[in-house]
């Protein structure tokens, strides 16, 4: 046989979770031709020898929503590995949007991910429903996209205003019934919700997702199960599933796959991944598909005071965070103000309840990256609680003394999130958790999580040994593409669609992080490099090789299982 691309002497990981076997792989329209021993003709032929030739990844957890419309790649998933990403999550997306509402929707999504409206302005928004932007997309495309319908602008699109404030009448609920419909039918991957308290507007009032019932939610689930078809994504549904089981019921109610935010060792409750667990085994031992999802990244946020989410629903900080730099100067000098403020965030009295990016003693777990002032440079690496021991102040004299006399620029590192490398092993090596959550796309200036895949292969399997190559390619390629129903990819067989990696099993790592310039209108974000990552095949095409854009566009849209039976 001839093929358009012959990959020799690779160590094949086939995503299966098989041990890997040295062998060739053939590629022919895109497709896999054949894996073995091959000698035929091709139009190129790449020597793998020392090399892993693995499946493409999938970035099951991003919000290119707005930066997959300038940026056909992603960046910088596929440098990562990643052949296919999804976005759309936690009930946020760009579609569907009412003319003219346009900037409102996207507000949604600015505020609740961190990504600047003053890019998302730039975008030019010439869609209304899910399935033209989904169409538009698919026009120009690097990587694969796989398109969620994000409940947030659904509700947006359905009750405008009334969206943020009220339950949904049954007109209401089955207009937006509708546009799921509409969406689903056209191939999106399934339907995303969230149920996390601390998803604000810009202006403080939780995201309209919040605001709907258990009614409304499980009506709109149904049209999955009408369908029988797509994926249900959940944001912040730990907290309801361990309070009433929403996420069991809702699986079980539709019959649908359910994947939630998630499985995670934080200081905030050191316990409570445990408690979470012992519930997902009950749940997936009455044959319950519901799953949580899980990172081997730590999220440790890099950011100012100009631009933070650690305090937000704080009753008294949340006004602060979303006000301009100069009334944050102020008010961060007025002793009244700061009192308040170390009564909610140090000695959590009153009413605390929405805020949750920060635990007891965040002053332990946050610390000062880089002073702005030389003259503070004995503060550099040092907590918050040492430098309040430092100065003999109160903790949050100590922070804000510091915030003000350096105008907001001071730039500070907080981690609190799987930072227990017991507790890590044990989450990484379950059975019933989906490994993903790169986020990629959202919180530009705080930190680059799409690196979680290389992260995974270099400090769990290589460093670590807590998984082998074969398992750990398995979570990244197979299990995430059952899990959102795409059957077509995730694993290297004959007849499957021709998204592959190439990789270095010595070297293949996350490595440091860089702010970039190159977002429109020359914002900027964080890009964290990848390593040994040799190239990215999307449908048989050469995407990157050794990081660089070879100028091929082979992606599509990846669409579900009802589309491909009765459209396709």
């Amino acid at each position: 046989m001839a093929y358009d691309l012959l990959i020799k002497n690779g160590l094949v990981v086939d995503g299966s979770g098989m041990p890997a076997f040295r062998g060739d792989v053939g590629v022919r329209n895109g497709k896999i031709a054949e894996i073995g021993k091959l000698s035929g003709p091709a139009t190129r032929t790449v020597d793998a020898s020392g090399l892993a030739v693995t499946p493409g990844f999938i970035d099951n957890h991003a919000h290119y929503d707005g930066q997959v419309t300038w940026d056909p790649l992603c960046t910088f998933s596929p440098q990562h590995g990643s052949t296919t990403v999804i976005f759309g999550n936690c009930s946020l997306a760009l579609a569907p949007v009412r003319p003219g509402r346009e900037h409102r929707t996207a507000e949604f999504l600015s505020y609740v991910e961190a990504i600047p409206m003053e890019v998302l302005n730039t975008i030019d928004v010439d869609w209304e429903t899910i399935p033209q932007y989904m169409d538009k997309l698919d026009k120009t495309l690097g990587v694969n996209a796989g398109t969620l319908i994000g409940h947030t602008p659904v509700r947006h699109y359905v009750m405008g205003d009334d969206c943020q404030g009220r339950a949904a009448t049954d007109d209401e609920i089955k207009a937006m019934q509708d546009v799921v419909r509409d969406g689903l039918t056209h191939g999106a991957l399934g339907l995303s919700l969230s149920r996390q308290k601390g998803h604000f507007d810009p202006q403080g009032v939780p995201i309209p997702a919040l605001w709907a019932d258990d009614k409304e939610i499980f009506a709109l689930a149904d049209v999955l199960r009408e369908l029988s078809t797509g994926t249900i994504q959940v944001g912040g549904g730990v907290d309801q599933e361990l309070k009433d089981g929403m996420m069991a019921r809702l699986a079980e109610a539709t019959g649908r796959t359910v994947v939630y935010n998630n499985l995670a060792q934080t200081v905030r409750n050191p316990d409570k991944w445990k408690i979470h667990m012992a519930r997902v085994d009950e749940t997936v031992a009455q044959g319950i598909k519901a799953y949580p999802m899980c990172s081997p990244n730590r999220v440790t946020q890099d950011f100012t005071m100009h631009n933070c989410q650690v305090f937000r629903g704080l009753p008294t900080w949340h006004p602060i965070l979303i006000s301009t730099d100069e009334e944050k100067l102020r008010a961060y000098s007025d002793p009244v103000v700061r009192q308040k403020l170390h009564e909610e965030a140090v000695e959590r009295k009153g009413d605390i309840s929405a805020a949750n990016g920060f635990s007891k003693t965040w002053w332990d777990y946050m610390w000062v990256n880089e002073p702005a002032l030389e003259k503070n440079r004995e503060f550099q690496f040092k907590t918050i609680g040492e430098i309040a021991k430092m100065t003999g102040k109160r903790v949050i004299d100590a922070f804000l003394d510091l915030v003000v006399e350096e105008n907001l620029d001071t730039r500070f590192l907080q981690a609190e999130n799987n930072i227990d490398d017991e507790a890590m092993t044990k989450i990484l090596t379950y059975p019933n958790a989906i490994v993903g959550l790169g986020d990629g796309g959202a919180h530009v200036q705080f930190h680059g999580g799409y690196g979680y895949t290389t992260r995974l292969l270099g400090e769990w399997v290589r460093k670590r040994q807590v998984l082998t190559l074969e398992q750990a390619i398995r979570k990244l390629t197979f299990e995430s593409a059952s899990t959102f129903g795409i059957h077509d990819r995730g694993m290297l067989r004959p007849g499957l669609a021709a998204d592959i990696v190439l990789l270095d099993p010595k070297t293949v790592d996350a490595g440091e992080e860089t702010v970039v310039h190159d977002f429109p209108g020359g914002g900027w974000r964080i890009e964290e490099k990848a390593i040994g990552i040799h190239m990215t095949i999307v449908n048989g095409q050469v995407l990157l090789e050794d990081g660089k854009h070879t100028g091929a566009l082979p992606g599509r849209v990846i669409r579900n299982s009802w589309y491909h039976e009765h459209r396709n």
